[in-house]
């Protein structure tokens, strides 16, 4: 078993309740998941590559932190040991043996070093254009103290997911590969929760906003993604961000 997401109630936290905001990216054309670590000495150029991913305006580009390079003596202070599930669960998706860093998932369907920019738009227009991109329209916008997430129609099931990140984190890295480096990081997931069911249809759900326990409040992508019969993460038919602070239109 390879949990990938952590289940939840439709009461979960996003921004405090007087907080309006609205998707940024209206059609995205894919989702980059970089798995990285602050203990890695090839990650940084990849940690890069995703900041010019999200300053593109057109990708949804999440960075997870591992934990399994903390052994060289550094902790990655936004590792977590779910983020390193969900990487393995790709792992067993994608038929691998094991995992490294820097590596980006896209789409939720392939994967490929998180270094190289353009092969990673590359590969995320190749899949737009064989169909197997951002397929069903994913909106989502701020409308008092509650989150509206509206889903187009399309073919099949998926589970809706929602990564909540902060937007930019800077670190002093003191120990290991990178000692005495000051890295600065994208779009860092801290939590990954499932709040609903999508089964090919339109629909609308709507979600309590309430401030994070953790105390967190810049942003999340909220994605459609479908799973493998023992839960592992699989294609992402869907996509938006939401971030803190923006009003609404």
């Amino acid at each position: 078993m390879f949990p990938t997401v952590r289940s939840a109630a439709f009461l979960i936290g996003l921004f405090s309740a007087g907080l309006a905001t609205a998707g940024d990216i209206a059609e995205p054309k894919g989702v980059v998941e970089l798995f990285t670590s602050q203990g890695c000495a090839s990650c940084p150029p990849a940690d890069a590559t995703l900041k010019k991913l999200v300053e593109q305006g057109d990708v949804v580009a999440l960075s997870y932190h591992v934990d399994y390079w903390n052994y060289l003596g550094w902790t990655d202070t936004l590792s977590s040991k779910e983020n390193t599930e969900r990487q393995y669960g790709y792992a067993h998706a994608f038929n691998r043996s094991g995992v490294y860093t820097p590596q980006a998932v896209v789409n939720g369907r392939d994967h490929l070093i998180g270094t190289d920019l353009a092969a990673i738009n590359q590969k995320m227009d190749g899949m737009k254009s064989a169909g197997q991109g951002l397929t069903v329209p994913v909106k989502a916008a701020m409308n008092g103290e509650e989150i509206e997430i509206n889903i187009g129609a399309g073919a099949g099931k998926a589970d809706i997911v929602i990564a909540y990140f902060t937007k930019k984190e800077k670190v002093e890295v003191q120990k290991g590969e990178n000692t005495g480096k000051q890295m600065e990081y994208w779009h860092s997931v801290y939590d990954v929760q499932t709040v609903g069911m999508w089964d090919g249809k339109d629909m609308k759900i709507t979600v309590p906003a309430r401030t994070m326990g953790k105390g967190k409040k810049d942003g999340c992508a909220i994605m459609l993604q479908s799973s493998k019969p023992g839960g592992e993460p699989a294609e992402i038919v869907g996509a938006t961000v939401i971030m803190a602070g923006r009003k609404r239109d």
